[in-house]
C-alpha cells in the first residue's frame, strides 16, 4: 500500500519532466485548451440534459388551459434540495459564479476549488429543473473555468498560464452552451477582462472551437433559439433601434439596481437559511403561479416570441396561467413578467438556489424588445417595426447593458439565431444600451461588488497590475519590536539585527504605540554617553500612515506617494500589527509584473 502511495507523485513528477523536455509550453497550452473545451462542452450538455429531464418529469402532465397549483410547490422543493446539497455536501458558497471567477483571477492567482468542476452543475440542475428562475450559463462558465484552473494547478503552471486556462474554460462554456465560438472569445475579453495577447488568443480560440464542435456532436445542429427574419432591416428603422437601445439600457439599470437591493435584503438573513428559504420560496412560487413564463430559464417563452407569426401564436405564452385564453391580457402580461423576472431571479438565489443572471438578461431583453415594438406599432410612432426582430434585438440590448459587454451581445445573438442579416441593428441597439447604462453604472452586474472592494481586474495595465498584486505576500512579518521604556543602548542593539529602518514600539498587550525611524535618530545612535538618557517613548513618532491587510494595492501605493515613507505598518482586522511593507519591495514587484504583462 505504501509503495502505491509513494509511486503516484513520482509518476506525475516524471510525466511533468517528460512534458517539459519534449513538449513546448505553447503546444502544451494548446493541448490543455483542447481538453478544457471538450470538458466544458460535456458539462454544458449534461447540465441541460438533466434540467430537461426534470422539467419533463414534473410538468408534462400540466393543464395548459388553466393555472396549476404545483407551481406553488416545485420551486420551494428545488431551492430546499439545492440548499441541502450545498450545505451538507459541497460545504462552500457556490453562488455568483462569474463573480467568483473574477475574484479568483484578481485575488487568488486564478485558482478555483476542485469541487467547482462539478458542484455548480448539480446544484443549478436541481434549482432550474424545479422552476428556479435563473440561468444555467454562469454555473457552466464557473465549471469550465474551474476545470481549466485545476488542470493548470495539476501541472504546476504559473499564474499567467492559469489565467489563460480559466479564460479557456469560460470561453469554451459559452461557446458550447450557445454553439457560438466568437461570442465565447469576446465574452472572455469583455467580461473576464483577460487580455488577448498572442499567448492567450490561440488557446482560447482552440477551446471555443473544440467546445462548439463537440456540442454539435452531442446535440445536433439545431440552434438554442430558432429565428427567421421577418423582414429586411431598413434605414427608416434607425430611430426605433436607437430608442430600443436606450430602453434596454434603462431596463438593464432596473435589473442591476433591483438585483442589488434584493441581494442585500437576503444577506441580512445569511445565517438564517430557513428564513431565507421561506421568503425566497414564497416569492418565487407565487410569481411562477401567476406568471408560468418565469419557470426555469424561460427559453421556451423566448422561442415563442421569436417565432410567433399570428396573434394566436403569441397568445400561447399565456398558457398554464390564470390569463390563459385572454388575448387582451397579452401586453399587461408581458409587462408584468418583464417587471417581476428580476424578483424571481433574486428570490431563487436568495432563498438558497443556484443559478446565474445570463439567461434572465436574455429573457428580459426578449420581452422588453417585444413589448417596445408592440407599443411602437400600436401608437404608430413611426415606420412599422417587426416584433420578432425587435424581440431579438432586445436580447442583445439588455445583455449588453447588464454585462457591460456590447460585442458579446452582438455576436452571441447573431451566432445564436443565425441572424447575421441583423448585424447593423444589433450593433446600434447594443451600443446605445451600453452608452445608456454606463451613465448610471460604471461596472457590470458581475464586477460591481469586486469594484467596490478594489479587486476588479480591468484592461488598464497599471490598474490590472495593482489588482493582481497581493499585499499579504510582501508583508515583512519578521520584525523586531521595542518597549516604550527600553533605553537607547538596547535599541541600538536591536537596530544592528533589524532588516528594516523602522522599529515598532509595542506595549505589553502588543498594541502599536509608535515607531522609531532609524534615520531620524542617527545623530544620537553613535553617542554612547546618551545610551542611558533616552528611552523609546522619547524617540518614537506616529507612523505616517496605517494600512490594513484588506487595503487595495492602489491605496497602498498612494499612501507611500503621499507620505514619502519607506516602511508602513500593516494591521489585521483586530488592529494587531502584522508587520511592515517596504516601498522598495512593492515597486520592485510592480515593475516585474508590468514587464511580465508586456512581454507578449
Amino acid at each position: 500500500m505504501e509503495a502505491t502511495i509513494d509511486s503516484k507523485p513520482t509518476l506525475l513528477h516524471r510525466l511533468h519532466e517528460w512534458r517539459v523536455e519534449h513538449v513546448s509550453e505553447k503546444m502544451f497550452m494548446i493541448i490543455l485548451a483542447l481538453l478544457v473545451g471538450f470538458f466544458a462542452a460535456v458539462a454544458a450538455f449534461v447540465l441541460h440534459w438533466i434540467i430537461n429531464q426534470i422539467v419533463l418529469l414534473l410538468t408534462s402532465q400540466f393543464d395548459r388551459t388553466g393555472a396549476n397549483w404545483l407551481y406553488l410547490v416545485y420551486p420551494v422543493v428545488g431551492i430546499y434540495l439545492t440548499s441541502l446539497f450545498v450545505r451538507y455536501i459541497v460545504k462552500d458558497n457556490i453562488s455568483h459564479g462569474i463573480t467568483r471567477i473574477l475574484y479568483a483571477i484578481s485575488s487568488n492567482k486564478s485558482r478555483l476549488k476542485s469541487h467547482n468542476c462539478w458542484s455548480s452543475v448539480i446544484a443549478s440542475a436541481i434549482t432550474i429543473g424545479f422552476g428556479g428562475s435563473v440561468g444555467a450559463e454562469a454555473p457552466i462558465v464557473l465549471t469550465g473555468s474551474a476545470i481549466g484552473s485545476n488542470l493548470g494547478q495539476l501541472f504546476h503552471l504559473d499564474r499567467k498560464m492559469l489565467m489563460t486556462l480559466v479564460g479557456c474554460g469560460a470561453a469554451g462554456a459559452i461557446a458550447g452552451i450557445f454553439k457560438a465560438p466568437i461570442a465565447g472569445l469576446v465574452f472572455t475579453l469583455e467580461v473576464l477582462m483577460i487580455d488577448m495577447t498572442m499567448s492567450a488568443l490561440l488557446p482560447i480560440l482552440v477551446s471555443c472551437v473544440t467546445a462548439t464542435c463537440f456540442t454539435y456532436i452531442f446535440s445536433g445542429d439545431a440552434a438554442l433559439f430558432s429565428f427567421h427574419l421577418d423582414s429586411e432591416w431598413s434605414v427608416e428603422r434607425i430611430p426605433a433601434c436607437v430608442m430600443l437601445g436606450i430602453v434596454c439600457g434603462l431596463v438593464s439599470l432596473y435589473f442591476i439596481r433591483t438585483m442589488g437591493v434584493c441581494e442585500d435584503m437576503f444577506d441580512r438573513f445569511k445565517d438564517k437559511p430557513y428564513i431565507r428559504l421561506a421568503i425566497g420560496g414564497t416569492i418565487l412560487s407565487l410569481l411562477i403561479f401567476l406568471f408560468p413564463a418565469l419557470y426555469g430559464e424561460g427559453y421556451s417563452s423566448i422561442n415563442l416570441l421569436l417565432n410567433g407569426r399570428t396573434e394566436a401564436d403569441w397568445n400561447s405564452i399565456l398558457n398554464n396561467s390564470l390569463f390563459s385564453g385572454q388575448g387582451t391580457m397579452l401586453i399587461p402580461y408581458i409587462a408584468l413578467v418583464l417587471f417581476t423576472k428580476v424578483f424571481a431571479t433574486s428570490a431563487t438565489n436568495g432563498g438558497g438556489g443556484c443559478g446565474g443572471t445570463f439567461a434572465p438578461s436574455l429573457f428580459i431583453g426578449c420581452f422588453a424588445g417585444f413589448l417596445f415594438s408592440r407599443l411602437w406599432n400600436i401608437n404608430q410612432i413611426g415606420v412599422y417595426v417587426p416584433e420578432k426582430n425587435f424581440a431579438l434585438l432586445g436580447m442583445a440590448g439588455v445583455m449588453s447593458g447588464v454585462m457591460h459587454a456590447p460585442l458579446t451581445g452582438v455576436f452571441l445573438i447573431a451566432e445564436l439565431t443565425g441572424g447575421y442579416t441583423m448585424f447593423m441593428p444589433l450593433m446600434i441597439v447594443s451600443v446605445c444600451a451600453y452608452l445608456t447604462i454606463i451613465i448610471f453604472e460604471p461596472h457590470s452586474i458581475y464586477g460591481s461588488r469586486l469594484a467596490r472592494q478594489g479587486k476588479l481586474l480591468t484592461h488598464h495595465t497599471d490598474h490590472a497590475v495593482l489588482t493582481l498584486m497581493n499585499l499579504d505576500s510582501v508583508i515583512e512579518r519578521d520584525y523586531l519590536s521595542v518597549t516604550p521604556d527600553m533605553e537607547l543602548g538596547q535599541i541600538v542593539h536591536k537596530i544592528s539585527r533589524s532588516h528594516s529602518t523602522v522599529l515598532p514600539v509595542l506595549d505589553a498587550a502588543g498594541e502599536l504605540l509608535g515607531e522609531i525611524d532609524i534615520m531620524r535618530i542617527r545623530n544620537v545612535v553613535f553617542r554612547i554617553e546618551l545610551y542611558h538618557h533616552f528611552k523609546a517613548a522619547q524617540l518614537m513618532t506616529e507612523p505616517k500612515a496605517r494600512l490594513s491587510d484588506a487595503t487595495p494595492m492602489a491605496e497602498v501605493m498612494s499612501a507611500f506617494d503621499n507620505t514619502g515613507a519607506n516602511w508602513l505598518p500593516v494591521f489585521d482586522v483586530e488592529n494587531r500589527l502584522m508587520g511592515y511593507v517596504s516601498r522598495q519591495r512593492i515597486y520592485t514587484m510592480y515593475r516585474k509584473m508590468v514587464a511580465d504583462m508586456s512581454e507578449d
